[in-house]
């Protein structure tokens, strides 16, 4: 299933950092309009990515994976396992995303070679110029601008072909700034440089309130929470209230 970042309605997702298919299974059932597999921060490898894109492909969630970096080769073989894009962090400049960009296209846009015996064509199912269309118009390429150095390349970025969208980290942002820079000016700055440009931003954010303050700011699409997180957090709260029932001889 393909992602549409240009509809009314704002597409809500999660990142998957557990290996486990039961957590893409989870974000299919629980409403989420697609997940990001997390290949950076998560430890997961190639073999994960193959079983979780599978599994939300089968319950029509669009699969996205970020990259650990702007490496061809692991794009590519990403794309192969059938991921509907790619997520790439610390692009800072348009000269990055130009080759983000080749990673992700065939030729002549892009150095991509043809896999269309795997996944992402189906198997062989797909015809080569089904398979050469899919990968060029509805794969996205989305880098992330996470340094005030790429918020200020912004615009330059957004202009790059290929770039169908673009993610703010703005935790990375913090931590590029000391943690002492104006994180919400420049995360606003990119939202607008975004909705000039015609193309998408997304935020990452974990409550609702979040979500909305970022949706009203511009956000296009959000990424709400990873599986880890709210695993954890259900857990904590069930074991406290069931401490707080149980007294203090409990």
């Amino acid at each position: 299933m393909t992602l549409s970042l240009d509809g009314p309605r704002t597409p809500i997702g999660a990142w998957i950092k557990l290996s486990v298919v039961e957590s893409v299974e989870i974000m299919a059932l629980a409403g989420f309009d697609f997940v990001v597999i997390d290949l950076e921060h998560g430890a997961l490898d190639l073999a994960d990515v193959s079983r979780l894109v599978a599994v939300a492909s089968a319950h029509g969630l669009t699969p996205l994976v970020r990259v650990p970096d702007h490496g061809a080769t692991t794009i590519q073989r990403v794309l192969d396992a059938g991921a509907q894009g790619v997520l790439v962090p610390h692009v800072d400049s348009p000269e990055q995303a130009e080759a983000v960009v080749r990673a992700v296209r065939f030729p002549p846009r892009g150095h991509r070679g043809s896999g269309g015996t795997g996944r992402a064509g189906r198997w062989g199912l797909l015809t080569r110029e089904e398979y050469l269309r899919h990968g060029d118009t509805e794969v996205l390429c989305v880098p992330q601008l996470e340094s005030a150095q790429a918020v200020a390349a912004g615009p330059e970025i957004l202009a790059v072909d290929g770039v169908d969208a673009v993610f703010v980290g703005a935790a990375d942002l913090a931590l590029s700034l000391g943690d002492s820079g104006p994180v919400p000016a420049l995360v606003d700055t990119a939202l607008a440089d975004a909705a000039r440009a015609g193309k998408p931003c997304g935020l990452a954010t974990v409550t609702a309130a979040q979500a909305a303050d970022a949706a009203r700011r511009g956000a296009r699409f959000l990424l709400v929470g990873n599986d880890a997180g709210m695993l954890a957090r259900t857990a904590g709260r069930v074991a406290a209230e069931v401490r707080k029932e149980l007294g203090a001889d409990g």
